[in-house]
């Protein structure tokens, strides 16, 4: 992994926008490229020397392609100068609009979406993806009414199809997003019953 310099970073920075941030500074910058920087912060400095979270973020984009799962496109990982725990990955976005959106802007589509992004999360935990940050804003629509994902780095791969316990952890997680985001009057029976629907069928 190469180190970007403290003049590199600001030039991105500068010329580039800033879509996601916390205490910690910028998160995710949109650069003038088109490409994408996203930042991983991190308060435990030595492990995150040994086992940076942007080559994670990379191994996870490569094993969801190789399962059929889209991702963006990552294009290199790197140190940076001046936070030598901080890694940073360079990637090519994938195109499509995020669900979020798609439910408060267009929620008629949504509806007619639903069953699809059920048999999309099915899909997932058919190939043992257990995806913990499984929220509405990490899964995209694709031109193609595909589905793909995003900020997959809470993510692990179980070699199985996923338990009954895991699967119902997984929904939990989303149901807390929903909550969180005060999300009203999201379909939630419906998902469910299309879900064990899809189960029934495949069995």
């Amino acid at each position: 992994m190469r180190i970007v310099t403290a003049n590199e970073l600001q030039n991105w920075l500068t010329n580039g926008q800033v879509l996601e941030q916390d205490s910690r500074g910028p998160k995710v910058v949109r650069l003038d490229n088109g490409n994408f920087l996203k930042i991983f912060h991190s308060r435990k400095a030595l492990l995150s020397r040994w086992r940076p979270k942007a080559r994670r973020f990379a191994r996870n984009a490569e094993r969801l392609q190789a399962l059929g799962i889209p991702t963006p496109e990552v294009l290199e990982c790197c140190w940076l100068e001046q936070q030598r725990a901080t890694s940073v990955c360079l990637y090519s976005p994938l195109q499509g609009v995020p669900l979020d959106s798609i439910f408060s802007e267009q929620r008629e589509q949504f509806d007619r979406d639903l069953p699809n992004f059920v048999a999309f999360i099915r899909q997932l935990h058919r190939k043992g993806i257990y995806f913990r940050s499984l929220h509405l804003g990490n899964v995209l629509k694709l031109p193609n009414g595909g589905f793909g994902l995003i900020d997959f780095l809470d993510l692990s791969f179980k070699g199985a199809p996923l338990s009954r316990n895991l699967i119902k952890r997984n929904f939990a997680h989303l149901r807390n997003y929903l909550e969180r985001r005060q999300v009203e009057n999201f379909p939630w029976s419906r998902l469910t019953e299309c879900y064990e629907r899809g189960l029934s069928e495949e069995a």
